[in-house]
């Protein structure tokens, strides 16, 4: 039950669900958390793919397709924009 999460090289940190109050969680060792630059409250998006990987990242996807969706706005009305800001 106190066993710490290991590094190897090839696979990443091995996570042990624990439980957490009436919950269960994850416990991030905190030079993962370092190298993230991840912080208490912080959120994660969880992917999960058809080959049962998951993918944990501190962006979220769905702000980066709206931004996408901003970028071509704002290139197609690039002249407008500009007399509007006049």
């Amino acid at each position: 039950m106190n066993e710490q999460p290991r590094k190897t090289e090839t696979d990443g940190f091995v996570l042990q669900i624990r439980k957490i109050g009436n919950s269960v969680g994850l416990i991030l060792p905190k030079e993962l958390l370092a190298r993230l630059n991840l912080h208490e409250g912080d959120k994660l998006h969880v992917a999960e793919f058809a080959d049962g990987t998951l993918n944990l990242s501190a962006r979220d996807p769905q702000f980066a397709k709206g931004m996408e969706s901003a970028n071509r706005a704002i290139k197609r009305y690039r002249n407008a924009l500009a007399e509007l800001a006049k």
